[in-house]
């Protein structure tokens, strides 16, 4: 019996071989999402519980589960964002005591490659949120224009046409900054995009 009808017939240790396989993925598309390591950490634990309310929907047969779990994970980092947003929103409402300065924040500006990576956060942040989410998995999650599709519930050219506007946006601001920036840190900047879908966050 494949892994795919154990899980649907709710076999747990099928479905802990699932975890074991795929977490890491989960966690890095997360993190890709949301930028936060804890947010990540919260959306992945998520990201399973609602794998396995919904396992009767799985499919018997099938290739890899990852795109359907990338998929749930897309949408939990959603509900995740809109519940932060509403928090913030309550937050912002309660009259503010006077700040005291944050020295962390301070000591992390002077670092050059936190800047870089900030700057690099930035940009991903100018994409609309279809656009990261295609871009987070076809770019950092490295799935197929199909397998995108399939986890975003969307059309193969709608996959295509996202990532397209997605990577133009990314190089306008990639050109944008490299006039006035020496060789050498624009090549780190690109070092540090590369670090963001690195092996590291799957």
């Amino acid at each position: 019996m494949s892994i795919r009808a154990r899980i649907r017939g709710g076999d747990t240790e099928a479905f802990e071989q699932l975890f074991d396989e795929f977490a890491r993925s989960v966690y890095g598309h997360a993190f890709r999402l949301t930028g936060n390591r804890s947010v990540a950490e919260d959306v992945m634990s998520l990201t399973f519980l609602e794998a396995w309310r919904l396992r009767h929907r799985i499919d018997a047969d099938g290739g890899s589960l990852r795109p359907w779990l990338l998929g749930i994970a897309t949408n939990v980092a959603r509900n995740t964002r809109r519940a932060a947003y509403r928090y913030d929103d309550a937050l912002a409402r309660i009259p503010r005591a006077e700040q005291v300065p944050d020295l962390a924040d301070e000591v992390a500006g002077r670092v050059d490659d936190a800047d870089r990576l900030a700057a690099i956060r930035r940009a991903y942040g100018t994409l609309r949120r279809q656009e990261q989410e295609v871009f987070a998995l076809v770019v950092g999650s490295d799935l197929g224009y199909v397998e995108a599709a399939e986890a975003l519930g969307i059309s193969v050219g709608t996959v295509r046409s996202r990532l397209s506007r997605a990577r133009r946006k990314l190089e306008k601001f990639a050109a944008e900054r490299e006039p006035s920036r020496p060789s050498r840190q624009v090549r780190g900047d690109r070092d540090l995009a590369a670090r963001f879908t690195r092996e590291e966050y799957r």
